[in-house]
């Protein structure tokens, strides 16, 4: 059974003080850009960079970024197969202020594969993320600078984030693995 932890309500009021958290942590988005990190990554960035603009009358870039190449947890196996590229898009990020943006952090290697990807992309002058839930349970020393929501949990729960883009609702769940 889910047991829903952030609703549409809560992921606008979370979204929003995170934008307030960037600027006033970047003293403005002078030198930012914001990236998404596929797939609900990209919509929350989205939206971030939305309510910047409605905060500082000023946008904000805003890129996507695909991890599948540079992820660590595909078998040789998987790797025999072709991957599903869904492509990658992102502004100049060489001296600038990078925000990854991702939906839920677990065990960080997601956020690893991003920083494998960003880094090939260019040479940021500071690299910061951004995530809607931490949910712990860290394999890596990898710590977000913005979060909407910690919610610790067990090894046996999952967080399932929907996001009206690509789910046609906004609501965050905690269920238990099957």
């Amino acid at each position: 059974m889910a047991r829903i932890i952030l609703d549409e309500e809560a992921i606008r009021r979370a979204t929003t003080r995170i934008a307030h958290e960037i600027i006033e942590k970047n003293k403005g988005i002078n030198e930012c850009v914001l990236v998404g990190i596929r797939t609900r990554g990209i919509y929350f960035a989205e939206r971030l960079a939305e309510r910047i603009l409605e905060i500082e009358g000023e946008s904000i870039p805003v890129g996507e970024i695909d991890i599948t190449l540079y992820r660590d947890d595909l078998t040789v196996k998987t790797k025999t197969k072709e991957p599903i590229l869904k492509g990658t898009s992102i502004p100049p990020v060489t001296n600038q202020k990078v925000i990854l943006v991702d939906d839920v952090l677990y065990t960080g290697r997601t956020v690893r594969a991003a920083l494998d990807a960003l880094i090939d992309m260019g040479r940021p002058a500071q690299i910061q993320l951004a995530v809607l839930v931490d949910r712990g349970h860290r394999e890596l020393p990898i710590r977000p600078d913005y979060v909407g929501k910690n919610v610790p949990t067990s090894k046996s729960e999952k967080i399932v984030a929907k996001l009206k883009e690509v789910d046609d609702t906004d609501e965050v769940s905690i269920e238990q693995r099957v």
